[in-house]
């Protein structure tokens, strides 16, 4: 079985407050984009010395990962389901890791989900949706999200997930990641909280509402990010520059997308070929969206 585990931006990201347990409640949209994807590849496997036990035969290439082979949340996606489903067996992974990680596009967690998918369909273990989700929320926050894979506007940690109808088809999106990261913990650690407990984004959002309202839609974590990496504001504003109705920094960053509408007299494209010029070897994607999956 071959999946292609995707990316995601976030339509907005506001830090409500931080909790007794140390993490904080956010809102924001969380939205999938299918054209920048790593890919497994997942297949049981047996013989003698697999018998009797879970094993994994595992694989990757592209982008190296800065973690141990254990601690990759693959394996420990599959460890987690193999030690609840007992008809779960030993897997071969080839892992291509095309997405960048610590770029605020949800890439491991992405890959989790799409572990449990495989392992739910390869095994028949019969699980939901929604029993999947809460399977994976173990592994991170929003994990759920790409079980469901279809935009959701989310609350708590990013793990109270509500879906929207959101059509972006047509919409043009331009991912651009800087060779500079963001850690979540640096993100965090300069965030201004809006401690009122009132939710401040809307679920009924549309591509024209963005463009008429994209001041409504701010990162909170811009403001102490850009400062420390002008590069990451420098980027943004290239975008808006360029056309884009709304441009923003994913997650904790360090990657930053633009949204285009299609311009029939060119102008859009004509700027965007100097924009892509001159950040060529930072431009992750440049693809329309098209209608979701199901």
């Amino acid at each position: 079985m071959i999946l292609y585990p995707n990316c995601k931006i976030n339509l907005g990201l506001r830090v409500v407050r931080k909790r007794a347990d140390g993490y904080h409640d956010l809102e924001t949209i969380f939205v999938p984009v299918y054209g920048l994807h790593d890919i497994l590849e997942v297949q049981p496997i047996s013989g003698p010395s697999l018998e009797g036990r879970e094993k994994v035969l595992f694989k990757q290439e592209g982008i190296a990962v800065d973690c141990s082979e254990e601690d990759n949340l693959i394996i420990k996606c599959y460890r987690l389901m193999a030690a609840r489903y007992p008809q779960i067996g030993s897997v071969s992974i080839r892992f291509m890791k095309i997405i960048p990680f610590g770029a605020g596009l949800g890439g491991g967690s992405s890959d989790a989900a799409h572990i449990a998918i495989a392992l739910n369909e390869l095994y028949q273990l019969g699980l939901t949706r929604d029993q999947l989700a809460a399977e994976v929320l173990p592994l991170g926050a929003d994990c759920p999200f790409f079980v469901y894979n279809t935009p959701c506007y989310a609350e708590g940690i990013g793990d109270r997930l509500s879906p929207i109808d959101l059509n972006l088809n047509g919409i043009r999106i331009v991912l651009i990641k800087p060779d500079e990261g963001v850690s979540t913990k640096e993100a965090y650690s300069g965030i201004q909280i809006m401690d009122n407990g009132q939710r401040t984004m809307d679920k009924n959002v549309s591509a024209d509402f963005i463009a008429q309202n994209n001041k409504l839609f701010f990162n909170d974590f811009e403001a102490s990010v850009f400062p420390k990496h002008p590069v990451i504001a420098d980027i943004k504003k290239h975008l808006m520059d360029a056309g884009a109705f709304y441009a923003s920094m994913s997650g904790s960053g360090s990657t930053v997308f633009g949204l285009f509408k299609n311009d029939p007299e060119g102008c859009t494209n004509a700027q965007l070929a100097l924009l892509k010029q001159q950040f060529a070897s930072m431009v992750l994607l440049d693809d329309t969206f098209g209608e979701w999956k199901s």
